[in-house]
């Protein structure tokens, strides 16, 4: 039944499933703790083993969707967060994706990676079924494929209720409580060319473009606010948790992640017409094809150099290219492997890139690869790729000096500050940091504090887009607190700009 679209495979078998009811698992999207001899007894039960920086696990999400809507008494999905980097053991972080991602069953958090260890996990995502009467029956590992999911559970529930063993009902959840105010986790931001000084942000809880003017106030906005994949006027168009974007004199380009697809807003009339992408999540990207022919998969950055549109593929770990003059889409970097590999552009492998910044002179794209936890340039005109700071998928921090020393924390947002020096929004770490091209060292922005203008000054959490005004004032999405945060570098101060 687990026949999965990823790496792994599936097990069978028939073995006691441990119990949910563990010390140390904090509970989230429940009353309480839930366990398999208790509350879930009668009950299909599907276990989500995710991470929440895992975009494979976000993958897995619809196909999880469509088992929930089908069988809403019968079936119990049970995420069980397993964390790979540090900061997702924090169960605020592990509450904030919860909430961005729309997660609406229960979730056993488990920093300690106990559940993991007992059912002998080893990638995520693994979805894992236990029967009525608590026995491991199926497990797989890799994304899942919708209908094979939603058939194999169906399967499964008509053999349990012949024997009698299903007992349908509601837990009686709670319902989740809605997180934001006029901004609700916000990604990218970047400016608007033209006349006057407006920025773009990527509203992504809310699955709308916005724009603001230079004191942080919204004047426009475009998409209706509910998710969707549809092309039209500003209040009819939907996006779908849109992470990305890039303007020229023309056009608004989108990162359209959730639908798997490439927007393009005309800055004329604010019509969305869509450039790349099917609205399905698709494979790695081999050779040239049509943009609305092709499928992408979580598209979630853009950068523009003429007609060039290039964007960071985070599900198939690549860097992709959308030719604005013929609608075609190659990829320029990335043999879709996951992983912290420098070479060509067949063979080099990056890591989930989800921040895009292209140097002044357009010869180099930098490329924030968040699972590899490092910086990439790539060379826009051949693809070739190196490593400026990251050490491999499984080694990060929050350690400043030396490149080849230093580590980051699962970045999401690059920027180019000057011709010498990157800003980099060290999600994890809940930092901006400085990346010095010329130096090769790696240093925190706030190595001297910053003082904080809000009536409440919060730490940052995940910020994941950031963007420079000249030397003195750079803008950051903190992405968790809803809102865009204003430094100003020679006076020292930070406030709350918009949201």
């Amino acid at each position: 039944m687990m026949e999965t679209a990823g790496a792994g495979g599936g097990r069978r078998g028939i073995v006691r499933a441990p119990d949910l009811d563990r010390p140390g698992i904090v509970w989230l999207n429940a009353p309480g703790p839930l366990s398999l001899r208790g509350a879930l007894a009668g009950k299909l039960v599907l276990l989500d083993f995710w991470t929440l920086g895992c975009v494979n696990c976000l993958h897995a999400l619809p196909a999880l969707r469509r088992v929930e809507e089908a069988f809403p008494e019968e079936v119990v999905v049970v995420g069980v967060h397993s964390p790979k980097f540090a900061a997702e053991r924090d169960p605020a972080s592990a509450a904030a994706a919860i909430a961005r991602l729309g997660i609406r069953h229960p979730v056993a958090h488990d920093p300690g990676l106990a559940l993991w260890n007992q059912y002998g996990i080893r990638a995520w995502p693994t979805l894992t079924l236990v029967s009525p009467d608590g026995y491991v029956v199926d497990q797989g590992s890799g994304e899942p494929d919708a209908d094979r999911l939603r058939d194999g559970v169906a399967a499964a529930l008509d053999r349990y209720r012949r024997e009698g063993k299903i007992q349908p009902g509601s837990l009686g959840l709670p319902e989740p409580a809605a997180a934001g105010g006029s901004l609700r986790f916000p990604g990218k931001l970047k400016p608007l060319p033209g006349p006057g000084k407006r920025w773009l942000l990527a509203d992504s809880g809310h699955h709308q473009i916005v724009l603001l003017d230079d004191d942080g106030r919204e004047r426009a906005r475009y998409g209706s606010g509910a998710p969707g994949f549809a092309d039209g006027l500003p209040a009819d168009a939907r996006f779908a948790a849109p992470q990305g974007l890039i303007a020229d004199a023309h056009a608004i380009y989108v990162a359209d992640t959730g639908n798997h697809a490439i927007r393009r807003i005309d800055r004329a009339t604010g019509a969305v017409t869509t450039l790349a992408g099917t609205g399905g999540r698709g494979r790695v990207l081999r050779g040239s094809g049509e943009g609305r022919e092709t499928a992408l998969a979580s598209p979630w950055d853009l950068e523009l150099s003429g007609d060039r549109l290039f964007f960071a593929n985070a599900g198939t770990h690549q860097i992709g290219v959308l030719d604005l003059r013929d609608g075609t889409v190659c990829p320029l970097a990335g043999s879709g492997a996951e992983g912290l590999h420098d070479a060509g552009p067949q063979e080099a492998a990056f890591a989930q890139p989800s921040g895009l910044a292209l140097s002044r002179d357009g010869r180099t794209l930098f490329v924030a690869d968040p699972e590899s936890s490092a910086i990439r340039a790539v060379d826009a005109a051949t693809g070739a790729v190196r490593t400026l700071v990251g050490g491999g998928l499984f080694e990060f921090g929050h350690v400043n000096g030396p490149l080849d020393l230093a580590r980051l924390q699962h970045p999401l947002g690059v920027a180019l500050w000057d011709d010498r020096r990157l800003l980099v929004a060290d999600s994890y770490n809940g930092a901006v940091r400085v990346l010095d091209l010329e130096r090769r060292t790696l240093s925190d922005l706030e190595d001297r504090p910053f003082t904080c203008a809000d009536p409440l000054c919060l730490p940052l959490g995940e910020p994941a887009g950031i963007q420079p005004d000249g030397p003195d004032r750079l803008l950051l999405s903190d992405t968790n607190n809803h809102r865009i945060v204003e430094y100003r570098i020679a006076e020292r101060t930070s406030r709350t700009w918009s949201g």
